[in-house]
Parts: C-alpha cells; structure tokens; sequence
C-alpha cells in the first residue's frame, strides 16, 4: 500500500482485480501456453496494480488487460530461448474448463492444445493479436494501443495468424464426434489393435510425447499412420495393463487422465478432423501434469 492510500482503496482495488482475472488468466494462457507461467504474470499485475496511482484509471479492466498482455508478450520472447532447449516435443499445458469453459474469454478460441501448439510457430506479439481480438473480442483500436502498433498493423496481424492457422487445419468434428473417435482410438491402443488404429489415425498423423526428458518419452514426434500405429501397438503390453483410465476435460475437450497404482502418468488427448484423428498428444512432464491434476474438480 502506498503513502496515503487507505483500506477501503484497497479493498476496492482488490475488488476490481479479482472481478478481472478470470480474462487476465485467459489472456496470459492463450499467449505463453502455459498456466503456471500464466499465474506467475498474474502474481505480477497484482503487485503493480496495488502500487499505481489509481486514481485516473478509468476501466480497470482495460488497463490490467494491457499490463498483463505486455508482460505475457515479454516472458513469451524468452520462453521461445528456453524451449529450444527443451528435450523432445514441447506441448501446451493442458488446464481443466469444466468449471470455465471458455477460460474467461467471450468465446473459447485459441484455447484447444493444438491451436496452441499451432500458435507457437507465430512471434509473440500476432499471438497476442490473434487471441485478444478473437477470444476476447477486443475492438482492433484497443488491441492496437495495448500492442503499442496502428490498427492497419494490428488487422494484418490478426489476419496473419488466422491465415496460418486455416492452413495448418483440416475442417472439425462435432463434440460428439470427437469423443467417440478418442474411445474407439484408447480401446484399440489398449488392446494393440492395429487394424483398429489404421482405421481411425489420418494419414499424416503426428504423435508427440511430453515428457521433458522423462525416461520412456519419445524425445522425437512420430509421425504417418503406419509408424505411429505400430508405435503404438508396441508399447501396448508395457502401458496399458497397470494403468487405469479417468475421463477429463482439458482444454474444452474430452481427455484420459492414463495413471498407475494411482499416480497420473499421462494426460491423452487427441486433435480431430472428418479424415481422422490428425494429432495425438501425451503430457507426461510431471511438471505440467500435476498442476493440472490438481485443479480437476472431484
């Protein structure tokens, strides 16, 4: 608290960041792809907000929107430095949406994994772009004063990104089909059904493991239906019979929280288009899996 400030100032102060951090969170996820690296930004705009002069900030909300996007924006430039060095693939930390499932945005764009996965390939700032104007629905002028740019910028960063992502994805599936598509796919990896697994992976299918270096990770992506249907059918025996199998939600879509002798193991959860399934990917990194484990509502 600083010189003169009073409690009620205080509690008001606290009132407004709270009623904002549910978009304040969202915001820093869709950007750094991670909630922990989001909470820490949190911690951040909290600290700041309780030492600004407040009494010219007309929207609250605005202004920490824009502090939390510029600071999202620089741990995201150095994080791009750390990942390089991130033994094997690196994949977005899953977060749990049954209690919120858009994740504080007007819609849930920009939240399921492999949009953010995609969204990795673009600098830090056509993120920010993309997420603030598509999930928030922010107006261009007010993306643009918080990125700092002109508006023709900010509509062409926007486009950029939208642009990269049609190209990089195949039309969707309905929830429903989604779900069944994952169930058909987790009895046949359980069981090391490989005719059954041909049947439901697209051609070009991708299978990343996160593990951060965890012993039984694959540190490389494989990639095409046979090698990721055979890959599959041969850790079969080792995986699948002293694991049990929770349905979650992670990320706005159905997931299976894999554990064994009750500790999680891994978190599945697959990317869907009508040619099948086109990404499966495999959280194992005990360091992203836990947070998430322990936010899952019993």
């Amino acid at each position: 608290m600083h010189a003169g400030e009073d409690a009620d100032s205080l509690d008001q102060a606290t009132r407004e960041f709270l009623a904002a951090r549910p978009q304040l969170f969202g915001i820093a996820y869709r950007v750094l792809g991670s909630a922990v690296e989001a909470e820490d930004i949190l911690q951040e705009v909290w600290m700041r907000w309780q030492n600004t002069d407040r009494t010219d900030i007309v929207e609250p909300a605005a202004y920490l929107a824009t502090i939390t996007t510029r600071l999202a924006i620089n741990l995201a430039q150095s994080a791009r430095v750390r990942r390089e060095s991130y033994v094997g693939p690196w994949l977005p930390e899953p977060v749990d949406t049954s209690q919120d499932p858009q994740i504080g945005a007007e819609r849930a764009e920009a939240l399921e994994l492999a949009v953010l996965l995609l969204l990795e390939k673009l600098n830090p700032v056509e993120r920010a772009a993309y997420v603030l104007r598509e999930a928030f629905d922010y107006p261009y002028k007010q993306v643009a004063d918080i990125l700092e740019t002109s508006e023709p910028n900010t509509r062409q960063l926007v486009s950029r990104a939208r642009k990269h992502l049609a190209a990089e994805r195949r039309a969707r599936v309905s929830p429903a089909d989604h779900r069944r598509l994952l169930e058909v796919f987790l009895t046949a990896a359980q069981t090391g059904d490989l005719a059954a697994l041909e049947d439901v992976l697209a051609a070009d299918v991708v299978s990343y493991s996160d593990g951060g270096g965890l012993r039984g990770a694959s540190k490389i992506p494989v990639a095409g239906r046979p090698h990721v249907s055979k890959y599959l059918v041969a850790f079969a025996p080792r995986f699948w019979p002293e694991s049990d199998v929770r349905w979650v939600e992670a990320n706005g879509q159905p997931a299976v929280l894999v554990s064994s002798d009750g500790s999680p193991v891994a978190l599945l959860s697959v990317d869907v288009s009508a040619e099948g399934i086109e990404q499966i990917m495999w959280m194992m990194n005990p360091a992203k899996l836990a947070p998430y484990v322990a936010s899952l509502s019993d």
